[in-house]
């Protein structure tokens, strides 16, 4: 499987001044159809809300859980662990609860009969997964400036031109062509919706990824 990981930009600025450097974007060798996910998108909206997970302007739909255990997708186990400097003081704090993501290896047999099971048993081969998750942001808004415990693997289901994700210092914009990307999470980041409709990601905790 290919990745690529030198889309390097030198804006031609001075040696002191910074290279915006786009590793921690790795696009992967794999492609889906975009528009069988967003006919699956549509499916699945009509089966199950969003939950909130009590962060505004954000909502997420689990497609897999513990085995068995539909309560390990519920309130803030769609969310999960995560730092964050919520203050002046840049004093970094823990937020939520630790989860054990290798556990969530049942694809939710409601969701079997549309395209994100073929979908997740593409990825499956691939990776190693922990939750996977449709995730909306809503318009003009944003996520925390945060960090996670592991990279994420990112679909791009529905967006706009004014949505980016920021790493450190870097934003990337990822189209919703069917394309796959892997995030370098472990870094403080965040997204934002700058657009006037929904974000909306196929989203995947990866166990076994390594950036450079």
């Amino acid at each position: 499987m290919s990745v690529d990981n030198t889309n390097i930009v030198d804006l031609n600025i001075k040696k002191d001044e910074r290279v915006l450097d786009f590793r921690d974007f790795q696009k992967q060798g794999i492609k889906f159809d975009i528009d069988k996910l967003q006919e699956a998108y549509n499916q699945i909206v009509q089966i199950k809300k969003f939950e909130d997970a009590g962060v505004t302007h954000f909502g997420a739909i689990s497609l897999t859980q513990i085995p068995g255990d539909p309560d390990s997708v519920k309130g803030n186990k769609a969310r999960g662990v995560y730092w964050t400097k919520p203050d002046k003081s840049g004093k970094e704090v823990t937020r939520d609860i630790k989860i054990d993501e290798s556990q969530y290896s049942e694809f939710i047999k409601d969701y079997e009969n549309t395209y994100f099971k073929e979908v997740y048993d593409t990825l499956s081969k691939n990776f190693k997964l922990g939750r996977v998750r449709i995730l909306l942001k809503e318009p003009r808004s944003t996520l925390s400036w945060h960090r996670d415990p592991e990279p994420r693997l990112h679909i791009p289901i529905i967006t706009n031109p004014g949505c980016l994700m920021v790493i450190d210092n870097v934003a990337k914009h990822m189209p919703a062509d069917g394309s796959v990307w892997v995030t370098n999470n472990t870094k403080y980041h965040n997204a934002f919706n700058g657009g006037e409709e929904n974000r909306i990601h196929l989203v995947a905790c990866v166990l076994d990824y390594k950036f450079n």
